[in-house]
């Protein structure tokens, strides 16, 4: 089962600094651990300094990224607060059938309402998801095609 990991990374900073990527780290062992055949992809970790890549180099990264998100099982979003390229991430995932699952307290916000296929509050009722083996149901009813998208 192949994971994409979007989240917040610069979000709305307009200097270059990043938010904490802690999650990430968490996340990946979640699901290396309850999830056996997961393959998790972890933009960040292959570019930890992509705030300082040229023009070039940052739209190749970003573009390469979006495709991915097309072809993945799933795509877990950590969106503590807004994210503009992380959004883009999750709507080229819905777009191709991907199973979306959306970690936030912007439970009004359009993209976690209408573009998930499961809202967590937090990363610990997302860790139950994983260990009880509902996210693992989900993506494999969401790429059968028996789960519809819930805003559909």
């Amino acid at each position: 089962m192949r994971i994409f990991l979007a989240g917040i990374i610069q979000g709305s900073k307009r200097e270059l600094d990043i938010h904490s990527q802690d999650y990430r780290q968490t996340l990946t062992e979640l699901l290396r651990r309850y999830v056996p055949d997961a393959d998790v992809y972890d933009p960040f970790a292959e570019h930890h300094d992509s705030v300082t890549y040229s023009d070039e180099q940052g739209r190749r990264v970003f573009l390469t990224h979006n495709a991915m998100c097309r072809t993945v099982d799933a795509i877990i979003a950590f969106l503590p607060e807004a994210s503009m390229g992380t959004a883009i991430e999750i709507w080229e995932g819905w777009q191709n059938n991907v199973a979306i699952f959306i970690i936030s307290p912007l439970t009004t916000n359009w993209i976690v309402r209408f573009l998930s296929h499961r809202v967590y509050d937090s990363l610990e009722s997302l860790a139950a998801a994983i260990q009880s083996g509902e996210f693992t149901q989900v993506v494999q009813q969401v790429r059968s095609g028996s789960q519809p998208h819930p805003a559909s």
